[in-house]
């Protein structure tokens, strides 16, 4: 079972609820906005100690930058780590003390978001740096050398390798994904190949051979009634043309790459866009979708083609986009052809290409349309054309 798009994602036993993953993932990227001011006002004892004001403030900036790191999880995590330098010097008494370690938290959301060692390794550095500043002279001067490092090894170390398993935890998560929609393809696949053999072996015969006895029928009563003659004509040429579209549909049924699209109706081409783009929404990457209203004109290869396009390349972009660029699907009508394009950060994959790019240009080119793919400034590009009529 596999609803990425709705709540819940099975696969193998395993159960992925999609929604609640994320609705928790936006409370706890707000909880920092509740939890802080309980923190300081937990530390505040009249006549003994109050917070500082500049604590106070520090405190809620710092709770108020983590919100946006979902968005932007680099410049957070550097804004936190600075912000945690002058906290980290004021001495802080009771709960107030766990504020600073918000910098911690936006390491390890980093490092689980992305693959980039540059940025990791720019997360890292900073969040060392405050943490070593920030404690210099918060220790007696036998011992504190010794005590820096062995704080900063453990508030460094500990989020590193959380934030590396938590990493190893997502990928495994759209891996499982990723085969869970792989299955159903296969099952789609081998459930469409037996309709193929029902079809070819009831259906088709019996219309050949209604076409054999009609063509006998015409033979033997030709010098009869000549609108008989004509009826059996007319039923000989709508028979025939039944048996050509059988044919057709088996060739469809029977291609393994077509899967479950193939006999898309031309309505139904924006919500398979649309759920595409949620599966990668799925994924972590923000999609944002333009699709045109004109496009209804395409034919049934013209259709099934342009929604290939759009899966090849969003399955793409999870494979090796990066996470934290947006990725844009526009597909509008340009005269008579349609364009479509899907952008998004990253290199692409590597040269040479392989087998999807390949298959998505000879797609393009039976279709009678054009195809341009590679990294440019924008990001990783794919743009094609495809004709309102079959040529």
């Amino acid at each position: 079972m596999l609803h990425v798009s709705g709540v819940p994602v099975t696969y193998c036993g395993v159960v992925i609820d999609l929604r609640t993953r994320r609705d928790l993932r936006i409370a706890l990227r707000w909880l920092p906005l509740v939890l802080v001011p309980v923190l300081l006002l937990a530390s505040t004892y009249p006549g003994l100690y109050r917070v500082p004001p500049h604590y106070w403030a520090l405190a809620m900036g710092a709770a108020a930058v983590f919100v946006a790191g979902a968005r932007w999880p680099l410049p957070v995590s550097l804004t936190l780590s600075a912000l945690a330098v002058p906290m980290l010097r004021t001495p802080a008494w009771g709960l107030s003390g766990l504020v600073p370690f918000l910098g911690a938290v936006a390491l390890i959301d980093v490092i689980a978001r992305t693959h980039r060692r540059t940025i990791v390794v720019v997360a890292t550095v900073a969040w060392g740096a405050a943490v070593v500043v920030g404690r210099q002279g918060a220790h007696d001067t036998s011992i504190g050398a010794v005590s820096i490092l062995v704080e900063t090894l453990a508030y460094v170390g500990l989020p590193l390798l959380l934030g590396l398993y938590l990493r190893g935890q997502r990928d495994l998560a759209d891996n499982l994904r990723l085969r869970a929609a792989d299955a159903q393809a296969r099952a789609r696949v081998d459930e469409r190949a037996a309709l193929a053999r029902e079809l070819h072996d009831l259906v088709a015969h019996h219309i050949a051979s209604i076409i054999l006895r009609i063509a006998v029928a015409n033979h033997v009563v030709r010098e009869a009634d000549p609108r008989v003659v004509e009826v059996l004509d007319d039923v000989r040429a709508t028979a025939t043309a039944a048996l050509a579209d059988i044919r057709k549909l088996l060739v469809a049924l029977r291609d393994p790459t077509l899967a479950t699209v193939a006999l898309v109706d031309p309505m139904s081409v924006a919500s398979e866009v649309e759920a595409a783009a949620d599966r990668v929404r799925a994924a972590g990457f923000a999609v944002d979708v333009e699709l045109d209203s004109e496009i209804t004109g395409l034919d049934a290869i013209g259709r099934l083609t342009l929604l290939r396009l759009v899966q090849e390349s969003l399955t793409n972009v999870m494979k090796h986009a990066d996470r934290g660029a947006p990725v844009l699907v526009r597909i509008v009508r340009d005269g008579d052809e349609v364009a479509v394009r899907v952008r998004s950060g990253g290199s692409g994959v590597a040269n040479p290409p392989g087998h999807g790019i390949i298959g998505m240009r000879e797609r393009a080119e039976l279709a009678g349309g054009t195809l341009v793919i590679g990294n440019t400034a924008d990001g990783w590009i794919v743009e094609g054309r495809l004709p309102m009529e079959a040529p």
